[in-house]
């Protein structure tokens, strides 16, 4: 099977794999952690870099034309029903870029941006980096799943000094689809109290069998902006990519001239709109059977917490190759959890505290990865905790690094 394709990533500078140190103090640990996937990209992405790479001259590069502009629009058709203007469109190099950009361009110095936490890191990131301040609006935490707090987000939005809600659809890390009426919820509160939102859904294609992601866009086109990329679903995020559906023709000419003009960010690359247009024209059916693949790898982690680490609470995943597992009931704290994990274990998995402090008795674990690794690194979670819990370890042979992940031929 395609997926369970093992591929040496050592020695490619990849963050994951190479620099794994850099956040876990070790080298020789097993990583499950930063979101992107151990799966190459789809055959017609492949075949088309290769067949760029075959003419030798990469000069500048325009994105705006029909090409790339009908692969995008022709997606949203098909996977969402969902019928988006060419003249919404623009490129970006990035999805944090594009919240960057915006941030900038709706709000002054010192102004809120509300973000609904456990968050992905890089919004507290680039909030405080362009001198904004960070207002949380707590999910609800209540029998193993989230839901929006929609009383408190009134409150925050009632603030005249916030101005911007910082939207994850579908939500990271927490794994959650944003039902058509809770965005209608958000909706209708951000009209009420005129707050921009921007919405990133960069995560839109990777759904759990049974549930569909509403753009945003769908819904409203005032005061909206949808941030997004073909990366995640497609695993190419060094390829520098993404883009952005504006619909307001004012704030949209105001986001070029910032990016052509201040940033100098006219041509874009190659090889990144090369791969997009490649995947989002033939690779529907890939997205299918990676969603497939994906769903078995949770199911298998889920099944195995629950034989062997009962008190380890499966967060129901609705999106997302990230499970959030929480680990509140085990006898540690999470300072003590990853050093178990690290120094017993040899394996590294995201601390849920990266997410803010309501994340602070979680674990990310990243599943976008064959089955034989994502085996290995269960049995290296047992082995860490093994010192307090003796579990039946004897289903996973011990494997090492070089045998889990063979360079291909």
């Amino acid at each position: 099977m395609f997926f369970d394709e093992q591929i040496n990533r050592r020695g490619t500078h990849c963050t994951q794999w190479d620099y794994i140190e850099d956040r876990f103090g070790k080298s020789d640990l097993l990583p499950f952690t930063i979101s992107d996937t151990d799966f190459k990209v789809p055959p017609a992405v492949e075949h088309a870099l290769k067949e760029r790479m075959e003419h030798p001259i990469f000069g500048y590069t325009r994105w705006n034309h029909d090409d790339f502009k009908e692969a995008i629009t022709n997606w949203y058709v098909h996977r969402f029903d969902t019928v988006i203007e060419k003249e919404w469109l623009g490129y970006s190099p990035s999805v944090i870029y594009s919240v960057k950009q915006l941030i900038t361009l709706l709000s002054d110095q010192g102004d809120g941006v509300i973000i609904q936490t456990p968050a992905y890191d890089a919004f507290y990131k680039t909030i405080i980096g362009n001198k904004r301040r960070v207002v949380t609006n707590d999910l609800i935490y209540d029998k193993g799943k989230y839901h929006l707090d929609l009383e408190d987000l009134a409150l925050q939005m009632a603030k005249k000094e916030n101005k911007i809600l910082l939207l994850c659809s579908p939500h990271n890390p927490t794994g959650r689809v944003w039902e058509k009426q809770e965005l209608i919820a958000i909706i209708e509160l951000a009209k009420a109290y005129d707050v921009f939102i921007i919405s990133d859904e960069i995560h839109m294609d990777i759904l759990r069998k049974g549930h569909k992601h509403t753009p945003l866009i769908d819904l409203v086109q005032e005061r909206v902006a949808v941030v997004t990329s073909g990366s995640k679903t497609f695993n190419f995020p060094g390829l520098i990519f993404s883009y952005v559906l504006i619909p307001d023709e004012g704030l949209r000419q105001r986001f070029f001239d910032q990016l052509k003009g201040a940033d100098g960010l006219s041509s874009t690359s190659i090889f990144g709109l090369v791969a997009t247009i490649a995947a989002y024209k033939k690779e529907a059916q890939w997205v299918d059977e990676l969603n497939h693949y994906i769903d078995e790898n949770i199911a298998f982690v889920t099944s195995y917490l629950k034989e062997q680490h009962p008190e380890v609470i499966v967060t129901p995943s609705e999106a997302t190759y990230l499970m959030w597992l929480d680990c509140g009931a085990l006898p540690y704290s999470m300072d003590e959890l990853q050093t178990r994990l690290v120094d017993e274990g040899k394996v590294a998995i995201m601390s849920g505290a990266t997410y803010g402090p309501s994340g602070k008795q979680f674990l990310r674990l990243n599943v976008g990865c064959p089955r034989q690794k994502l085996e290995e690194g269960l049995r290296r979670l047992t082995k860490s905790l093994q010192k307090d819990f003796m579990y039946d370890v004897s289903s996973f042979s011990e494997r090492s690094d070089d045998q889990i992940i063979q360079r291909m031929d």
